[in-house]
């Protein structure tokens, strides 16, 4: 396979653009990086490869229309295909998992408030830390 042959097929690491088309006609451009999932970041360009979209188009070709049944959307044109994949320049799974974490950490406070509450304690009887003086 030739360089402009590869570079044409939707793989991981490409740039892709594509449009979806609704069942009314109707279109929307999306242009994206294809990654692993743990770089995935579509609000930054970085689509999952095993999102829907992703295992619809890989292994297409520029100009290829595919069906894609999500929502109104009835297919997914691939308009262009080129190796110049960009990666995520921060870790991506690192930065999900402290967002993750402190939103147990706010969901854990949340509680302890609801339970000093609850138990009719006042909140300067109970100490959510659990320190001990």
């Amino acid at each position: 396979m030739s360089a402009v042959e590869k570079s044409q097929r939707v793989a991981m690491g490409t740039h892709v653009e594509v449009e979806l088309i609704d069942e009314a006609g109707a279109s929307e451009r999306l242009v994206f990086d294809l990654v692993p999932d743990k770089q995935a970041d579509f609000a930054n360009g970085f689509l999952g490869e095993s999102t829907p979209l992703a295992q619809a188009i890989l292994g297409q070709t520029a100009g290829s229309v595919v069906a894609y049944r999500v929502g109104d959307v009835a297919m997914v044109s691939v308009l262009t295909v080129t190796l110049e994949g960009r990666l995520p320049v921060e870790d991506v799974a690192a930065k999900r998992q402290a967002v993750i974490q402190q939103v147990v950490a706010e969901s854990d406070r949340i509680s302890d408030m609801v339970f000093a509450l609850a138990v009719g304690s006042k909140w300067g009887d109970y100490d959510p830390g659990g320190s001990k003086e």
